[in-house]
């Protein structure tokens, strides 16, 4: 009988945390692990991605997706290098995920050894919760729970670095005695309940609200119901951060779509007029886009009080779960009598034609003539056509500000993206990791040609590798093929005042449509905006997963909503000015962006 190892170990710790997939690439450095996967394959998945980089992606995925913890395994050196950008995708989004990291053997730990760095240095920002290199096989078990219950506990990355002789060493058996920790693989959530003093301040500032808004973030993704009823209570404008949007039914009159630099502009005008702010669940960064200081009074609810007042000076945080503390303050302001009701409809009816007017104009800018496709169109043709099962991956770059702005997600639908890293080539590997937990649902990828460029292409070959095991196989990934890295080029002309440097904004033109054909995948390539429709609802009827790639126009502006964006266009016409010929199309449209801004925000 062989002997069981440190590595059978870790494979029979990591399915008593409930790990049925480990994500990443073989190396050297984690032989020994790989050979318990390979004897436990029946139970535990190894997802091998085509660089670290995306299997630290898929990790972050999984754990989005799922909300369980996302597992990811390397090499040392390099492969433990390329991890760093995924993880701190999960450190920046609060997304559980562990990492089991090989190194070289103890015996050759500080001489400089092929591949040796020192890793706990590298992790030590990124894993600042928890990072931890085995000594011995006895302190194995106990590093592998600390991990998972810190990651799960603080919602970051955790690492556990595994040299490896020690991986190959026999399995311990731990004694009682002094110098060995025995553990457990137990975690449970607390239920954080909020100060009633808090409760009590928090009702007091609400109660006297006329004109309440309501900015709802990832925080927010048990209590939809709870937001909605307060709401309602309130008669509220409901915003949402970019992490929020999935968890507000954005179908409502009152929901003025997400805010920020790629939000609405019935979000902005929210945000600007209210004179009280409900922060629910959000640390979102575009501190510009809240209500001027000292405008607003503001109560913040999260379970997380370090991230009370962190972006907005509140007068009440209310540190608690989000569905129990709003299902609290709505009882008692039940009980409150003499509330602002003729202000509050007031607002309530001048949030609703704001609304109204955004989504007007918002369908108006998708059907502006392009060259040759208007990319807003692309997702706003998807409303209507994306499955009430589906799952969306969305990448980064000028996509997210579509997404953000034209796509009304049915209810229940997951999407999700690299939001405050922003880090590019997510889409594909988040689709990977949404489609292997759910294999009987439909899943979307939104991507630009930078990202696809930078991880997409090579994660394509995953899909094709595994799709025929999925129960639904439609992955359909939407290319924006504009040969142009457009956000970069939109912030540049708007942040610096310089003109788009071609050298490092146009990109290589790339057949993907075609190459997905090479890999046995569909390939639909649309040049014609009147053929969107029939274009998506191919992709959904194929049985098997299909890129569909649209020509699109990379002069359609990336217009900050007002007042934010208006002051930015004098840089953003200087700019344009520059580049001379190639700039005057772009120039036209961004003026006529901003005189639909100008007639919305005062329509006399």
């Amino acid at each position: 009988m062989a002997q069981r190892t440190v590595s059978d170990l870790i494979v029979e710790r990591l399915q008593a945390w409930g790990v049925d997939r480990v994500f990443g690439y073989s190396g050297d450095g984690i032989n020994g692990f790989m050979g318990a996967l390979r004897r436990a394959q029946d139970t535990v998945e190894f997802v091998q991605a085509r660089h670290e980089e995306a299997a630290a992606f898929m990790a972050v995925g999984h754990g989005k997706y799922t909300g369980g913890v996302g597992v990811v395994t390397s090499t040392q050196g390099p492969g433990a290098i390329h991890l760093l950008n995924g993880l701190y995708d999960a450190k920046m989004d609060g997304v559980p995920v562990v990492a089991i990291i090989g190194q070289q053997s103890t015996t050759v730990l500080g001489s400089g050894y092929m591949q040796e760095i020192d890793l706990l240095t590298v992790f030590k920002d990124v894993a600042a919760q928890f990072a931890q290199l085995a000594s011995s096989p006895e302190q194995v078990p106990m590093l592998l729970d600390r991990a998972f219950r810190t990651a799960l506990e603080t919602k970051s990355p955790c690492v556990v670095i595994i040299p490896h002789d020690i991986q190959s060493a026999e399995a311990p058996e731990l004694e009682h005695e002094h110098g060995i920790v025995v553990t457990a693989p137990i975690w449970h959530p607390a239920r954080v309940m909020p100060r009633e003093e808090d409760l009590d301040a928090a009702v007091e500032i609400l109660s006297k609200g006329e004109r309440v808004a309501f900015l709802v973030g990832q925080g927010a993704r048990g209590a939809r119901t709870e937001v909605q009823a307060l709401a309602e209570k309130l008669r509220a404008g409901i915003t949402t951060s970019l992490l929020g949007k999935p968890y507000v039914d954005e179908t409502l009159a009152f929901a003025s779509g997400t805010m920020g630099h790629l939000g609405t502009s019935a979000s902005a005008y929210v945000l600007n007029n209210c004179d009280t702010l409900l922060i629910i669940g959000s640390n979102d960064p575009w501190t510009e886009f809240y209500p001027k200081p000292g405008t607003a009074k503001a109560v913040q609810i999260d379970i997380d009080g370090r991230k009370v007042a962190n972006r907005y000076p509140v007068e009440v945080g209310v540190v608690g779960d989000a569905a129990a503390s709003l299902a609290e303050l709505t009882r008692r302001l039940d009980q409150q009598p003499n509330q602002p009701e003729s202000a509050r409809a007031q607002w309530r009816s001048d949030v609703e034609s704001q609304i109204r007017a955004w989504r007007h104009l918002s369908e108006e800018r998708a059907n502006i003539p392009a060259d040759p496709v208007n990319p807003e169109l692309v997702v706003r043709e998807l409303n209507g056509r994306l499955p009430d099962n589906a799952q969306l991956s969305i990448d980064v770059g000028s996509c997210v500000y579509w997404y953000a702005r034209q796509l009304t997600l049915p209810p229940g639908v997951p999407a999700h993206l690299s939001g405050t890293l922003a880090s590019m080539g997510c889409a594909i590997p988040y689709g990977l990791a949404a489609k292997l937990a759910y294999p009987d649902r439909p899943l979307v990828a939104l991507a630009g040609d930078g990202g696809m460029q930078m991880l997409g292409i090579a994660e394509l070959i995953t899909v094709a590798h595994r799709w025929r095991n999925w129960a639904d196989p439609r992955f359909v990934v939407c290319v924006f093929n504009n040969r142009d890295l457009a956000e970069v080029s939109w912030e540049q002309r708007e942040n610096e005042a310089e003109p788009r440097f071609n050298a490092s904004q146009e990109i290589p033109d790339f057949p993907y449509a075609a190459y997905a054909e090479l890999l046995g995948l569909a390939g639909i390539r649309v040049e014609d905006p009147a053929k969107l429709g029939d274009a998506w609802d191919y992709a959904f009827s194929l049985d098997r997963p299909a890129v569909l790639e649209v020509l699109t126009d990379p002069d359609i502006p990336l217009l900050p909503p007002f007042p934010a964006g208006e002051r930015k266009l004098e840089d953003m016409r200087s700019a344009l000015a520059d580049e001379g010929g190639d700039g005057e199309r772009a120039r036209k449209l961004l003026d006529s962006y901003a005189e639909a801004e100008s007639r919305l925000r005062d329509p006399a």
